[in-house]
């Protein structure tokens, strides 16, 4: 079970050093024997591309994920969500104008299905959609329990991924929560100990605890091996994120370390998106110092993802438009070939994730569904209904660049490129597929 989470924290160890070193680099550096066993400073490995295929993703096995918008107050983050995902969230110029967290979706951008519905003009159409939830802003401290930290970062806990909104923009209309003003390599900085130092106070509980059930008495050999191997792995990720100040998602975790650190639920597990949210001018221009700085953060610090421009107020006063208005402002914009950010920011998140998606097309109609990376046929199926998984037979499959290259299934058919696949096979991102079942009376439960 996980530890319960405590406002405690404020008078820990662990507190007291970052008040003291002011970061979270230092106060591993001090701390971290106290909290991990020493046999696993340096063990894990930096990040680096996996071999094994069959290696369980991090985050929760599902395709329903969602992500959620975060960083300090007045950042643009309920504005980029309104957005997103044409919701009315209030954005007002004061810390904790939101509080709960609101819940919308959002079509996900795919050429692909855009080609399939003007190849079949179906009755339907029905893209993929993604999740996003607005979250309200956290500040120093929030480890701690300072400015409610304690019930936003138990609702960052509760989303799959992460938009992380900076704010590169500089407007001394809008107030800054950080008195030295725009920063935003301060400000990174502010989240990401965060998000770690919670992560922190909840694997030193968790170790804690675990070393207590595995002393206790009566256990078979069995059951305390397997606690035993379980504690070794909470403690190698624990030195992973006190000891070496790395956030989980960077480390290459074995398939037994990842079914581990799924159940911890840990915050720095989480995928993230940076926003570096700037003004019109800037973003047109396509210039921006503070930009460049989010960049060099992320770079040195979260090495990998992906740091996205968009400017809030623009993409806001475009919601207000038709198409054709929107197409006609932004071109006037620059040299004329500026572009929306919406598209990228909307599948950067998805990918993330690592959802992918497969079609089903026909004159009656056209659907994009969700599924995440390395998920078998039967598994695709049962996202239609789980009927097709039970009584999965095959999957017939036409990849879509066989499909727009050809003309219609027909001409895939004649080509040989229209293939049957069973159980084992990996569904790929633009599969066409149509599934065969059987379920009788008999198997139905």
């Amino acid at each position: 079970m996980h530890s319960t989470l405590s406002p405690s924290f404020s008078t820990s160890p662990w507190r007291r050093a970052l008040n003291s070193h002011g970061n979270v680099a230092l106060l591993a550096a001090t701390l971290a024997p106290s909290l991990c066993s020493s046999q696993y400073r340096f063990y894990a490995k930096p990040a680096t591309a996996s071999t094994d295929d069959a290696k369980p993703l991090l985050g929760r096995p599902s395709n329903n994920l969602r992500l959620g918008v975060v960083g300090l107050p007045n950042v643009g983050k309920s504005t980029l969500f309104n957005v997103l995902t044409s919701s009315n969230v209030l954005a007002a110029n004061y810390p904790f104008a939101t509080i709960d967290p609101a819940e919308g979706k959002v079509a996900v951008p795919d050429t692909r299905f855009d080609a399939l519905c003007r190849m079949y003009s179906p009755q339907s159409a029905v893209p993929a959609k993604l999740s996003i939830t607005d979250i309200a802003g956290l500040v120093r401290g929030a480890a701690s329990g300072a400015g409610l930290g304690n019930a936003f970062l138990s609702h960052i806990r509760a989303v799959d991924g992460i938009y992380h909104v900076v704010r590169c923009f500089k407007d001394a209309g809008i107030v800054h929560v950080e008195e030295s003003g725009v920063d935003p390599a301060r400000d990174l900085g502010i989240i990401s100990d965060e998000l770690r130092l919670k992560d922190m106070e909840f694997l030193e509980k968790e170790v804690e605890e675990m070393k207590k059930k595995s002393g206790r008495a009566g256990q078979g050999a069995a059951e305390l091996k397997a606690r035993q191997d379980e504690l070794r792995i909470v403690e190698k990720v624990c030195e992973w994120v006190a000891g070496q100040n790395r956030d989980v998602r960077h480390g290459d975790w074995t398939s037994d370390e990842v079914t581990v650190i799924n159940r911890l639920q840990l915050l720095t597990a989480k995928p993230v998106v940076y926003l570096a949210n700037v003004d019109e001018e800037t973003y047109v221009s396509g210039k921006s110092d503070e930009v460049k700085m989010a960049k060099e953060w992320v770079e040195a610090y979260s090495p990998g993802d992906k740091v996205i421009p968009v400017a809030g107020a623009l993409e806001d006063a475009l919601c207000e438009l038709d198409e054709a208005e929107r197409i006609e402002y932004l071109s006037s914009l620059g040299n004329g070939n500026v572009q929306s950010a919406l598209p990228s920011i909307i599948v950067s998140g998805y990918e993330a994730l690592s959802l992918i998606n497969f079609f089903t097309a026909g004159p009656g109609e056209v659907r994009s569904w969700t599924i995440r990376k390395g998920s078998k046929a039967p598994q695709a199926a049962g996202v239609i209904h789980t009927d097709f998984e039970r009584g999965f037979i095959a999957a017939e499959v036409m990849e879509f660049a066989d499909l727009a290259a050809l003309g219609s299934e027909a001409a895939v058919k004649a080509a040989g490129k229209y293939s049957q696949r069973g159980k084992e096979y990996t569904v790929q991102s633009g599969d066409v597929c149509f599934f065969k079942f059987n379920v009788t009376k008999g198997n139905k439960k």
